[in-house]
Order: C-alpha cells, then sequence, then structure tokens
C-alpha cells in the first residue's frame, strides 16, 4: 500500500480497524518508553551521593515527558489525530488611517 493511499485513509472520517489498532499500539509503545524513562531516571537521581543533574538526565526527562504527551494522544485519540478540519477562508482588511 501506498503512502498517499494510506494518510488518505487516515485523513477520512472513516480509517478501519487496521489505522486505529496500530495508532493506538503507537500511544501504548511510546507510554511504554515514557514510564521506562521515568524508572531510568527515577533510579539514577535517587542514587547517593547527591549530584547534579546530567546531560542524559534532562535528555531522560525531555524523552519521558514527549514520549508521555504524544502517547496519551495517540492512545486516546487515535486516528482521529490526522483527520483534516474545515478551515474558514481569510479576509484581508485595508488598512485605515
Amino acid at each position: 500500500m501506498k503512502v498517499a493511499a494510506i494518510r488518505r485513509r487516515l485523513e477520512s472520517n472513516q480509517p478501519g480497524w487496521a489505522a486505529q489498532i496500530a495508532v493506538r499500539s503507537a500511544g501504548l509503545a511510546l507510554l511504554g518508553l515514557c514510564a521506562a524513562a521515568a524508572w531510568w531516571l527515577h533510579r539514577s537521581v535517587s542514587q547517593l551521593p547527591a549530584h547534579s543533574a546530567t546531560f542524559l538526565e534532562f535528555a531522560a526527562a525531555a524523552l519521558a515527558v514527549s514520549s508521555g504527551c504524544l502517547g496519551w494522544a495517540l492512545l486516546g485519540e487515535g486516528p482521529g489525530l490526522f483527520r483534516l478540519i474545515p478551515v474558514p477562508g481569510r479576509t484581508i482588511l485595508p488598512f485605515s488611517n
């Protein structure tokens, strides 16, 4: 199946059960990645002696937040995230002095 056909299917109002499973599974995978990053981050920060945060800990925190947000969005909304919505036209107003 071509990418354009997959995209058209996701943008329609009836994406099908395969798209539902694929998108929501990706959401679950991202939530698993979030949990793993948060677990590693908790273990890393809790080690004695107390230490300043390293670049790797900042990267793990950013990964946990971004994968958590995207995972919940994909899991909760599913293929509806890719649905096109109508956008009203714009009106250009002339400058008034």
